[in-house]
């Protein structure tokens, strides 16, 4: 029996802008949806309430920046802090994805798609759990 299919959103936490994408199990594709205006890495939450009654997730992906070597930074904490308040506000379980290189990654293969770098990285962190944790629903 295969899982259900489920509608992903996926944020890429930064200081000032906080890019979101949207993914889909069922596909196993990720897309860039939006920028979000931050203040010291806290957005307007209703801006983020208006995406989460939009498409109705059923998970959230939050990217943790760290080093190349895998060890924590000074914004990775700040991610974390940001997953938790996710969950404490709008009740939906939050995930934690690697999100090495994705803003650069991004930003070199140009994948904003008009919505901004951001949200480009967005796209590929919640890709990469696409690709490695939640992956596409298979017969």
């Amino acid at each position: 029996m295969r899982p259900p299919p489920r509608t992903v959103l996926g944020f890429d936490h930064g200081a000032r802008r906080i890019g979101v994408a949207v993914g889909q199990t069922v596909t196993g594709t990720a897309s860039a949806l939006a920028t979000l205006d931050a203040r010291d890495g806290v957005p307007r939450w209703d801006e983020v309430a208006a995406l989460i009654d939009q498409w109705q997730p059923d998970l959230l992906v939050v990217g943790l920046p760290v080093h190349m070597d895998g060890t924590e930074h000074a914004r990775t904490e700040a991610a974390r802090r940001f997953a938790r308040r996710l969950e404490g506000r709008f009740g939906l379980p939050v995930e934690l994805v690697d999100e090495r290189l994705s803003s650069w990654e991004a930003e070199y293969e140009g994948a904003d798609n008009g919505r901004g770098i951001d949200a480009g990285a967005a796209r590929l962190l919640l890709q990469t759990w696409l690709d490695q944790a939640g992956g596409a629903v298979r017969e």
